[in-house]
């Protein structure tokens, strides 16, 4: 929870924030998706723009040791940015509202996906190869300080008090504060506010995708009938929206962003694991089933999907990997408790088309 030494108790920007996604996803799918296009095109130029400044001055001497807090420092880095694989999620629970979705939401899938790893490649490439570096910060006995841990703050008010400029690992607007270091302050100072401006687009496909969930359970009798109602008007579902924006805002309000992602890393690696899982299940238990999205090699990949997710799942924070385990025992009690008799695929009723009836 935030301290009033930390800013207050209640983050009340990113309350009002998510409290706006919510109304704009209500209104339409069209309209956020308007929204989104907006904020990541400003996003999109902002990076590339950082890319073309940073990038013809770097120092490849920086890069060395590439790995310093080897393998396990990786795969723990790794682990606390998978939240971002949300994004590409959510393309996928769009399908009922994609035209053509057996040809688009596969392009638009691994399209974003090689789009968004040129684009980390390039902003590390920057980054590290700036002036500044980013190598970690150490602590008086040489150990590597650990990110949002009290001992690297205090650390970096050590460095600033002596007037050098600060490391790039202390930084809280890493980017902007490359270009400055390079001689473009004012370029810097409109990427960091650019930054900040299109931020909500993540926060907007995150709802957008958990609603959209959560919808599709309610329509198969999960959860209650209520999450699955339409809004007359904008065509949303409405009422399932409305409680994933308070639930969103609870949280916002009173976590640090570092925790939520943590939290949201574990439930994703699990939840991605458990697909993988199912769909080697179904390939024996029900051969026949029609698949409209083709999932070639899926032997040889799936079970790679599997161990990868395990094994970025146990590189979280110990706090991170024993939430999964209550958030999944809650699950499993609203499942047996009220789900699974009111499963309409598992009473053999068929489900009906609700928001694009």
């Amino acid at each position: 929870m935030n301290s009033p030494s930390a800013g207050g108790y209640i983050n009340l920007p990113a309350v009002v924030i998510t409290l706006l996604i919510t109304w704009l996803l209500i209104l339409g799918t069209t309209e956020s998706a308007r929204a989104n296009a907006i904020l990541v095109g400003i996003k999109v130029a902002a990076l590339s723009l950082f890319a073309i400044l940073a990038i013809p001055v770097m120092n490849t001497s920086h890069f060395e040791p590439f790995m310093p807090t080897g393998i396990t420092g990786m795969a723990g880095a790794a682990a606390s940015i998978f939240f971002a694989y949300v994004g590409f999620d959510a393309v996928s629970t769009a399908a009922e509202e994609t035209r053509n979705p057996q040809r688009n939401v596969p392009i638009a899938l691994i399209a974003s996906l090689a789009f968004c790893t040129i684009f980390y490649l390039l902003v590390s490439l920057g980054a590290i190869g700036s002036p500044l570096g980013a190598q970690p910060i150490t602590g008086a006995d040489g150990s590597i300080l650990a990110p949002g841990t009290l001992a690297l703050e205090q650390r970096c008010r050590a460095i600033a008090a002596t007037g050098t400029q600060d490391p790039l690992p202390c930084s809280h607007e890493a980017l902007a504060h490359v270009l400055r270091s390079i001689g473009w302050t004012r370029i810097g100072n409109l990427i960091g506010l650019a930054a900040t401006i299109a931020l909500p687009s993540v926060v907007l496909m995150m709802i957008f995708g958990q609603t959209r969930i959560f919808f599709t359970m309610a329509r198969d009798g999960l959860l209650p009938d209520s999450f699955a109602r339409v809004h007359p008007r904008y065509r949303t579902p409405h009422i399932v929206t409305i409680v994933t924006g308070i639930g969103t805002a609870l949280g916002a309000a009173f976590l640090p962003v570092g925790t939520l992602a943590d939290y949201s890393n574990s439930g994703t690696l699990f939840a991605f694991a458990m697909v993988a899982v199912s769909v080697l299940i179904l390939r024996r238990t029900d051969p026949t089933r029609v698949r409209p999205f083709r999932a070639p090699a899926i032997w040889l990949f799936a079970p790679l999907a599997i161990i990868g997710c395990i094994y970025l799942y146990l590189s979280l924070d110990l706090i991170a990997i024993l939430v999964l385990p209550v958030w999944g025992v809650i699950g499993l009690l609203i499942y047996y408790g009220y789900g699974r008799s009111r499963s309409y695929v598992g009473r053999g009723i068929e489900v009906s088309d609700s928001m694009n009836s």
